[in-house]
């Protein structure tokens, strides 16, 4: 039987502990073999991957396309009338020359180096993304994260979805569609209130095999989330129903991410009820 700590032990090999948690897997690594062998296939994978596989250079356009979204982003903006009593503006575009250029020397060493081909592709998926959209997904992964250590996984415990449902009315800011898909092999264990976008968003928790997906709900606001994002290891998939954006986060992969927000979607689409609280 695998060991109950090999879900945190991908999140202490990734550096995602806080410094208490990472203190309490290294305890128990000293007694576990299991966790002990893991961690080392794990550090050989990240070793061979550094030494084997090439690291193309991004291409000049590439590098064009992101130098001049910088330069936008960073442009000067008119500067605001002086008054009789305020003090010289603060040299803004001063600032802003030195801010581009800064930057340039970064991404010019990045691209220049091993890492090239990942800086352009991480600078490029953000670029594609609207403002805040970036922020959100950090939040997921750091809530799933915090909740797959000991006694953060779940608020209310039950496989009743006539449970888990109303628990989020008062906890949270919406109320999704909740079910039991067991049949399908996507087990409801519960549900938990996360405080996600500066919402009270709603959690519900399944179990698929010998992974967690948590799937994250909360008001849409108008900014356009990937599709699909993988992040240290785990799968984000989002879609949006009605006024509500859905996240399935997990390590399981993406065909039973896929099959499970089928079933979500499916669901939501005959559900009057998921809405904002």
């Amino acid at each position: 039987m695998q060991c109950a700590e090999a879900l945190r032990l991908q999140a202490y090999f990734d550096g995602e502990l806080d410094a208490p948690s990472a203190a309490a897997m290294e305890g128990h690594l000293e007694h576990c073999a299991e966790c002990r062998d893991s961690l080392a296939d794990l550090q050989g994978l990240r070793a061979a991957l550094r030494s084997e596989v090439a690291h193309p250079r991004a291409p000049a356009a590439l590098r064009d396309r992101i130098t001049a979204a910088l330069d936008r982003e960073t442009a000067p903006s008119s500067a605001p009338p002086q008054t009789a009593h305020s003090g010289p503006a603060p040299p803004r575009r001063a600032r802003s020359r030195r801010e581009r250029e800064r930057r340039r020397s970064f991404l010019f060493g990045a691209f220049s180096g091993a890492g090239g081909a990942a800086v352009a592709a991480v600078i490029a998926f953000m670029l594609v993304l609207t403002p805040g959209a970036v922020p959100v997904v950090d939040q997921i992964m750091n809530a799933h994260i915090r909740s797959l250590m000991p006694a953060h996984l779940i608020d209310v415990v039950s496989t009743d979805q006539h449970t888990v449902k109303p628990w989020f009315s008062g906890h949270a800011d919406v109320s999704p569609v909740v079910a039991n898909f067991e049949q399908q092999g996507y087990v409801l264990v519960g549900g938990r209130a996360d405080y996600l976008d500066h919402q009270r968003a709603a959690v519900v928790v399944y179990q698929h095999g010998a992974h967690v997906i948590n799937v994250f709900s909360w008001a849409w606001d108008g900014k356009r989330m990937p599709d699909k994002v993988t992040r240290n290891g785990y799968h984000l998939m989002f879609w949006r129903s009605g006024n509500l954006e859905y996240c399935a986060v997990s390590d399981a992969g993406w065909d039973e991410m896929s099959a499970l927000t089928g079933l979500l979607k499916g669901l939501s689409a005959r559900d009057p009820d998921a809405e904002r609280s």
